[in-house]
């Protein structure tokens, strides 16, 4: 036990560069998965209803409510009004960005200066993926009546929707470690040294 605690105690760098590491795979994958319809027509309820994105898209919510592929269908009259929204085009753009981020973030392990834009930047999108909560109506179960009254529904009870955004709270925190350790890294490097004297 004492063996392991010593070692757990002597490993917070690794466990940085694994965080590191965990960024960048969320990153990536999400990122390049925005050049697919799915994931693309998925992010629609969270841009519409958004007051810092929902100028990136030509319909106003709650129209989307009618155009809704789910995941694994696909109707071509619903493809037609989201590529008239700009809903591709925009995902393409923010696949891009986040991709960027989860790669300057991965690079913290090397470069320090890349690694704390990479963390702040991750802190930022996180910060805004969760202000989604505040914003999008599909982040709460819905009344949709039944046999009876729907016992949960609303705030706070969070749908598959709004599980997936919360976790962001993790991904947010996480940027801030990585920014913390490559701020360390960088006020210790020669650069810094030579730059503040």
């Amino acid at each position: 036990m004492q063996k392991l605690v010593s070692f757990l105690a002597n490993s917070q760098s690794y466990f940085i560069n694994l965080t590191r590491i965990a960024i960048f795979i969320v990153m990536a994958w999400i990122g390049v998965l925005k050049a697919f319809q799915y994931e693309a027509d998925g992010i629609v309820p969270f841009v519409s209803n958004s007051p810092l994105m929902s100028f990136f898209y030509t319909k106003e919510s709650p129209e989307y409510k009618k155009y809704k592929n789910p995941e694994g269908q696909t109707v071509q009259k619903n493809i037609n009004w989201h590529k008239e929204n700009g809903t591709y085009i925009f995902a393409y753009g923010l696949g891009t960005v986040i991709l960027i981020i989860g790669t300057m973030t991965l690079l913290g392990i090397w470069f320090a200066k890349i690694g704390i834009i990479g963390g702040l930047t991750t802190f930022a999108m996180s910060l805004v993926t969760l202000s989604f909560l505040i914003t999008t109506p599909e982040v709460y179960v819905p009344n949709l009546g039944g046999d009876f009254a729907t016992p949960q529904h609303g705030f706070p009870y969070l749908s598959g929707v709004g599980r997936l955004v919360i976790k962001d709270i993790i991904m947010m925190t996480a940027g801030l470690i990585c920014t913390s350790d490559s701020a360390k890294h960088l006020t210790k490097s020669v650069y810094w040294k030579k730059y503040n004297e």
